[in-house]
């Protein structure tokens, strides 16, 4: 893993009206790392998420992904953003839906397009399911797609809002496994939000934990739990948002 910056966000605010969800947050990301942004329903990740992708432009601060603002990035074809209710057109096989987004990432590349395409059914690993419409699949099997969609095309940054989210327990650890290996072979930088702190603890290289708009610790998952004098990373989580809460 690189020791460069990927990733920086320095002094990031953003308000809806007169409610500020953002309040002054800075953070960076190593290149080819995994980066879990931990957080209460209502703290802010997915604003920032969406920030990183591109898809929110209005705010104040300054975002880079590797030395250009998201929305540059994202036209580059640098950044790969999965949201958490995202889902395959169900009409369209599994591999069509693959076939859909090489040839839109691979904008007349026909050649990329086919790698794009091989990358992506192997990291779904569907086996035959995948020439199967995606309304047949399980929802397990139709996050997998989702995943194999996002990382099949080599961003340079791939944004994970919840990829885990409402899968059993057999599901969810495919998609781990799947994340962090193609992370390290595709030296991919994947940023990630989760409520799972077993998973944030097993993928993540680095966090940091958001309330209220606000971080309140980054570090390693360890470091993390050693600075809050927890048992696990769980509890610091519930000791951090305590933080926040006081602040109010």
């Amino acid at each position: 893993m690189s020791t460069e910056t990927a990733i920086s966000v320095t002094d990031l605010k953003k308000k809806f009206g007169n409610k500020e969800v953002l309040k002054g947050i800075t953070f960076s990301v190593r290149r080819g790392s995994v980066y879990g942004l931990i957080g209460p329903n209502g703290a802010g990740k997915t604003t920032t998420l969406r920030i990183l992708a591109g898809i929110i432009k209005n705010y104040s601060g300054q975002v880079l992904i590797e030395g250009l603002n998201p929305e540059k990035a994202r036209e580059k074809g640098m950044i790969a953003y999965m949201p958490e209710d995202t889902f395959p057109y169900d009409r369209l096989t599994g591999i069509e839906n693959l076939e859909l987004y090489a040839e839109i990432y691979a904008r007349g590349d026909k050649k990329l397009a086919e790698e794009y395409l091989e990358l992506g059914i192997k990291i779904a690993n569907l086996g035959k399911r995948i020439y199967d419409k995606a309304g047949e699949y399980s929802r397990g099997m139709k996050r997998r797609l989702i995943i194999a969609r996002t990382l099949m095309v080599k961003p340079k940054v791939a944004i994970l809002d919840e990829p885990t989210s409402a899968l059993d327990v057999e599901s969810a650890l495919n998609i781990r496994d799947i994340i962090v290996k193609m992370s390290r072979e595709l030296e991919t930088t994947i940023v990630l939000s989760s409520h799972n702190m077993l998973e944030v603890e097993y993928m993540c290289d680095d966090i940091s934990l958001i309330n209220d708009g606000k971080i309140v610790a980054s570090g390693t998952p360890r470091k993390i739990v050693e600075m809050f004098e927890a048992r696990n990373l769980e509890e610091a989580f519930i000791k951090a948002s305590k933080i926040g809460e006081k602040e109010k």
